[in-house]
């Protein structure tokens, strides 16, 4: 199967996704669960998904 985000930044497959406002929304509310959700939507792994949690403040 091939990933059509392959090659964009997390920013990039948010903005082309049309998720980039519930997103940062997730984020601002400091829903890890539907934030975690919309980056698996957006075909991240769980590998990248942690670092990213952590480095928006969002993990201890």
């Amino acid at each position: 199967m091939e990933n059509k985000y392959s090659g964009m930044t997390v920013n990039e497959r948010l903005y082309v996704s049309g998720l980039m406002d519930q997103f940062d929304k997730a984020v601002e509310e400091r829903d890890i669960e539907r934030v975690r959700s919309i980056l698996n939507s957006v075909e991240l792994t769980e590998e990248s998904i942690g670092p990213i949690l952590e480095r928006l403040g969002l993990l201890p």
